[in-house]
Parts: structure tokens; sequence; C-alpha cells
């Protein structure tokens, strides 16, 4: 039995904060890049040197790549063989996430859902906690925006809708949302589980490399039909009109209820932050 002091659970938490929200990952300055190839509008090619621009001064100056620094969304990974010291997890959790924005300079985005009173240190994170095997603690954070998140759905199909009703959801949802999520986007598509599962499925999904190949060759085709029609759609970068309305489609499945289809789509903008440490 190995045992994390959950003093360096606060640390790395609140680094972090700090380092998602001003560093652009490696995949999505790749994605950026194709997508400049192969975009057609000038104003899309130009929207899209400013978002390489606007992460090059944002890690340069460590300044954040948006001024919606996100709710902390955290998933733990806990090895079943770790045993966790001097405190409660969840509050040094939520503890590195106040001192993460407080220390970064990091917009606090909670509030109270009636009076809209701002909670004042962006708690409580949105935390996913698993076991799994091993000795070790794996902690990602990420930040996810309003803009983008507010373009999300999650709906109870019909078995009979199959996949055919699933691609039509997916596609008509992204033409819907239009330039509201601040495309390029890329699209987290959760399929199976029950009402909730569904959409963590949608949200976990975001977290893969944008551009890596979905391992399940069934679902890698899914991906490729649906960006191909949602880039089809026309709207383009910011939604002024272009080929690249979205970089990537991520599917995610598991088994389903035989009388139920769940569905749910996650929709993150360019800066789609995720940072992860290995305690």
């Amino acid at each position: 039995m190995r045992e994390i002091d959950v003093s360096r659970v606060t640390e790395s938490v609140a680094r972090l904060c700090m380092d998602a929200n001003y560093y652009l990952g490696q995949d999505m300055l790749t994605a950026i890049d194709l997508a400049y190839q192969q975009e057609e509008s000038p104003t899309g090619r130009g929207i899209l040197e400013q978002l390489k621009e606007n992460a090059a001064i944002a890690a340069r100056d460590r300044m954040p790549i948006c001024q919606d620094t996100g709710l902390a969304v955290i998933f733990l990974e806990l090895g079943q063989e770790v045993r966790l010291v001097g405190g409660d997890l969840e509050e040094a959790v939520n503890q590195g996430v106040r001192q993460g924005y407080e220390e970064g300079f990091l917009r606090k985005s909670t509030c109270h859902p009636f009076t809209r009173a701002n909670c004042g240190d962006n708690t409580p994170a949105i935390i996913h906690f698993r076991i799994v095997p091993g000795d070790q603690l794996k902690i990602i954070v990420a930040p996810k925006g309003g803009g983008s998140e507010n373009m999300s759905k999650v709906v109870m199909l019909k078995p009979a809708d199959g996949i055919a009703g699933i691609k039509q959801q997916v596609v008509e949802w992204v033409a819907q949302a239009g330039g509201n999520p601040c495309p390029p986007t890329t699209v987290g598509v959760g399929i199976g589980g029950n009402f909730e599962r569904c959409a963590i499925l949608a949200k976990e999904a975001l977290l893969r490399e944008v551009g890596s190949r979905n391992p399940d060759p069934e679902l890698a085709a899914l991906e490729d039909e649906l960006l191909a029609a949602i880039n089809d759609l026309g709207i383009g970068p910011q939604g002024l009109g272009g080929r690249v309305t979205s970089f990537a489609v991520h599917v995610k499945m598991q088994p389903c209820h035989i009388a139920s289809l769940p569905l749910a789509i996650n929709i993150q903008c360019h800066a789609a932050r995720h940072k992860e440490a290995i305690l």
C-alpha cells in the first residue's frame, strides 16, 4: 500500500488549472495547422492564424487562452493500492482549484444558479472518480467554458432510431449550434450507458488526442462520416463561413438497456484545455 498526502493533490491541481488555461495542447496546434491547409475561406484562414497567434501569446506571457477560464472539471483515477493521508481528497481538489484560479489570475465563473451571485473561488469543482488497479493517482484537469458547454445535448433515442438517428441528431445539433461554441470545434459524442453515463462518455471523448484514430473500426468510420457531414455545413471558423467547422468528432460508446439508445453531444471550442499529472 502506497501513501499519498493529499497536499500533493492540492499542489498538482493548482498547477494544472494554470497550465491548462495557459498552454494549448500540441494536438490542437497541429489541428489548427491542418485546418489552415484545408480552409478555403480567406476569412476562415485569417481566424485560424489568429488562433495560433493567440495561443503563442498565452504561452509566452502565461495568460489565459480565453477569458472564459471555465468550470474546473477534474477526472481522478485512483489506484486501489493507494492510501490517501492528510485530509479529505475532494476538499484537497477544491483547494487546488481555489489556489490555481487565484494565483493564476483566472476568472472565477461559478455562481448560484438562481441569484447568479459569484461563489468567488471557482469551486466546487466537477469531480469524476474512478478506482483503477495500481498504486498511482492520475489527475486530469479539463476546464470547460460556458459557450461550448451550453451547446450540449442529451437525448434518449428509441432503439429503432439506430445509427441513422444518431447521425441525424449529431449533425442537426451542430448545425443548430452554429457559431455559438466558437468553431472550429471538437465534437464529443457519447453513445450508450444510461442518461447520466452517456453525458460522461461524451465528456471523456473530448480528452482523446485530437487527430488520433478511434481504436474501434466501426466508431472510427462513424467519426469520419460525421466529421465530413459537419464540415459540409459551411459554418466555418467562428461561424463566419468556411470548410472547417470542426477539427474532429470523437465517439465513445458502451452497452445500454435493451429499451434505450442514450446519446450525448458535448461540443468543445478550439481551446480544448486539459492537462494531467500522475502522483
